[in-house]
């Protein structure tokens, strides 16, 4: 600033301080609680659940080898498995399974050996204190994620998975499954519908009424991108929505991880972590034309290993943030690990801000939004994997 006086320099200081406040104007602020500082070796998966039916919400964790949740307010921990099924446990769905009015959980592990991977789901014991009993459903190589969902149309959820990757024979790509719930869940056998086998490395899944037809459809993200799968009487079609990071090398194409968010006057988006375990952050939304692909856009490409994405209305402006965890240092002025939240400039989704919630104290293996405290706002749950731990980050409102 050669030849500026004081006075010139000062008012560019101020100028400065305030588009920084501006910036951050209308940003959540939270504050960080640890619910485990350590979980074990890796926090595979975090889930909410009201585990003992006293109304408020619980906090779910899953180990390698453990099932573990922590009951509201005090968060005290209870180990409900141990070393009961196979390692390593990567993914967990509540759900009243057995319609005894309590919450079961399906769990999926095993998923990290060569053609190995389990599908069960758990039941507690008599007592509070005792370890819960495993149930198996399936054998499914690398089962990876699960969740309930009614996507037959039954009427009733069944429990959709998907497996990371192709079928143990490899003639075909992931299995995408949908079991339904027998009468006698503990001794009747578990019937499923395959909803596609064309896929490669399918990293996670969501459900939503997409065509808004009143049924639910599923949106996979995987090495070919974001694919939209649809039940058309007996059968299910795939349609391809967006492309994915693009490369001629397939572990750096695709997408990794997928949520659905709103946009100002009823506009919606997909968020993407591209490719899997990758480094940038991807909205899709409608081309101007209305065909497909849809557009593509990225955010943020300074990660390494995005692992979580959530999207939800944090701030309470009528419009969701986009909520992005990453578990390795990445390459950019803020390196992380952590947690991140954008929120979108304008109406169309093509521009987003930066907030950051957590820089280096949490390597995100995976991340939720809720409302745990009961307070009206929502807040956001993540489990670490290099770090170990379990965090959660209360939304204190918007900073004015």
């Amino acid at each position: 600033m050669r030849g500026c006086s004081l006075s010139v320099i000062a008012a560019l200081f101020v100028v400065a301080a305030m588009e920084t406040e501006t910036a951050l104007a209308g940003a959540p602020r939270f504050v960080e609680q640890i619910i485990d500082p350590q979980i074990g070796t890796v926090c595979y998966a975090v889930n909410r659940a009201d585990v003992n039916g006293d109304g408020k919400p619980d906090i779910v964790a899953v180990s390698e080898n453990r099932v573990q949740w922590y009951e509201a307010p005090l968060w005290n921990k209870h180990v409900i498995l141990e070393n009961q099924a196979d390692l390593d446990h990567v993914c967990i769905a509540p759900h009243d399974i057995d319609g005894d009015g309590q919450i079961d959980f399906a769990l999926g592990a095993g998923w990290i050996k060569a053609n190995t991977g389990s599908i069960q789901w758990i039941t507690r014991g008599k007592n509070p204190d005792d370890k819960w009993s495993v149930h198996l459903i399936a054998l499914e190589k690398s089962t990876h994620r699960m969740s309930f969902a009614d996507v037959l149309g039954t009427g009733q959820p069944q429990l959709v998975v998907s497996p990371l990757n192709r079928s143990v024979d490899g003639k075909s790509g992931v299995r995408l499954l949908a079991f339904s719930i027998p009468a006698a869940p503990k001794t009747d056998r578990w019937l499923f519908k395959e909803l596609d086998e064309t896929l490669n490395r399918v990293h996670n899944h969501l459900h939503t009424d997409w065509d808004g037809d009143g049924k639910l459809d599923t949106i996979t993200a995987s090495e070919e991108g974001v694919s939209l799968i649809q039940k058309q009487g007996e059968s299910f079609k795939l349609t391809r929505l967006g492309t994915g990071a693009p490369s001629d090398k397939p572990e750096l194409r695709g997408a990794g991880e997928i949520k659905q968010g709103k946009l100002k006057r009823g506009g919606r988006f997909l968020a993407t972590v591209e490719p899997m375990h990758g480094t940038s952050v991807a909205v899709y939304t409608a081309s101007s034309d209305g065909k497909l692909p849809l557009k593509r856009t990225v955010i943020e490409d300074a990660m390494k290993q995005g692992h979580a994405v959530w999207t939800a209305d944090l701030d309470e402006d009528g419009v969701d943030e986009i909520l992005i965890g990453h578990r390795e240092a990445g390459t950019g002025n803020i390196k992380g690990p952590g947690l991140y939240l954008f929120s979108a400039d304008d109406e169309a989704g093509e521009r987003w801000s930066k907030h950051v919630i957590d820089n280096g104290g949490i390597a995100v293996e995976d991340a939720l939004v809720a409302d745990f405290n009961g307070d009206g706002k929502l807040d956001v749950l993540a489990g670490g994997r290099a770090t170990r731990n379990v965090k959660l980050y209360l939304n204190q409102g918007s900073a004015k």
